[in-house]
């Protein structure tokens, strides 16, 4: 295994109407007698979740490293192809390995133990777990070995951008463990799309989530993984979505909450306090001032950090 999965570099715009835009136009609406926040992000967005409009942002076209929301792009490929989810994944040693020579966050997969496509959803967006996310690169790519169809599915994840009219986003590996990238505004709109998927939105949802696989000794292997998304169960309405964390992105979080009819998508890149940074924002675009109160949801000592 190589270390990084490296694809083919896409152009960054395509012309004459190449590329089908799904959100071709954003535009920039002020909120009403609110002060924009301070954040110590080095960038950020926030939009309505439901037309896309920009409510605030923060150098929010400047491209930057997003770290493991990367996996945000992975859930979304698989499950655009409308995959079988309970179908059983095989859990490979080299996914094992992979982690190790990594140093990534990891859901724990055990070799031999057979998981279904819904379970390493969960295990790749709530725990992070990078082990989870080259299961899936290598179970819906194509090549004759893991490395080649871990390469092939990230070309589907940079096609996906091409469609979903993302230019400046680009990945190179399927899990943020690469030189993977993109501005706080794409970002947004990317998980706009993906939360327009019930099973996307139900699993980054949710706070912990425990469930049972074959084991590769006959017998049956529990798993529980927590979600690394603090900002769920802390901020009120908040429904999703990814943490990240790498040196040369800092911390990141994309997130959405829904309060009342109105849903707000958004994200904070190079943050040194990410989720009252996003805290902050959901109070602007949602007119309150609850941020200063919050109280963060802890997570179990052996939960994964990302």
């Amino acid at each position: 295994m190589t270390a990084k999965i490296l694809t083919k570099r896409r152009a960054a715009a395509v012309a004459g109407g190449a590329l089908l835009a799904l959100s071709p136009l954003v535009t920039q609406t002020a909120v009403a007698a609110q002060p924009e926040p301070t954040v110590t992000a080095q960038g950020a967005a926030l939009m309505d979740g439901d037309s896309g409009e920009t409510l605030y942002g923060k150098d929010a076209d400047t491209v930057r490293p997003m770290a493991s929301t990367a996996k945000i792009m992975t859930a979304y490929v698989v499950l655009d192809k409308g995959p079988d989810l309970d179908r059983q994944v095989p859990v490979k040693q080299e996914y094992r390995d992979y982690v190790t020579q990594h140093s990534t966050s990891t859901a724990d997969l055990q070799t031999g133990d057979k998981l279904t496509v819904r379970q390493l959803l969960y295990a790749s967006l709530l725990p992070s777990g990078a082990d989870a996310g080259y299961a899936l690169a290598d179970t819906f790519g194509i090549g004759a070995t893991s490395e080649e169809r871990a390469e092939s599915f990230v070309d589907q994840m940079n096609a996906k951008a091409d469609e979903l009219y993302l230019p400046k986003t680009e990945f190179d590996s399927f899990d943020g463990v690469g030189t993977d990238s993109s501005t706080p505004t794409e970002l947004a709109k990317l998980a706009q799309h993906a939360m327009t998927n019930d099973t996307f939105r139900t699993v980054v949802a949710t706070k912990q989530y425990k469930g049972e696989a074959p084991a590769a000794n006959g017998r049956t292997r529990y798993y529980t993984w927590n979600n690394t998304n603090q900002l769920l169960g802390s901020y009120d309405g908040v429904i999703g979505i990814k943490t990240g964390t790498t040196t040369p992105a800092g911390e990141c979080l994309v997130f959405a909450a829904t309060r009342e009819d109105k849903t707000l998508v958004g994200t904070v890149l190079n943050s040194t306090d990410r989720y009252g940074d996003a805290a902050k924002i959901l109070d602007y675009g949602f007119g309150t001032d609850t941020a200063k109160d919050m109280k963060l949801r802890k997570l179990p000592a052996n939960a994964q950090r990302d």
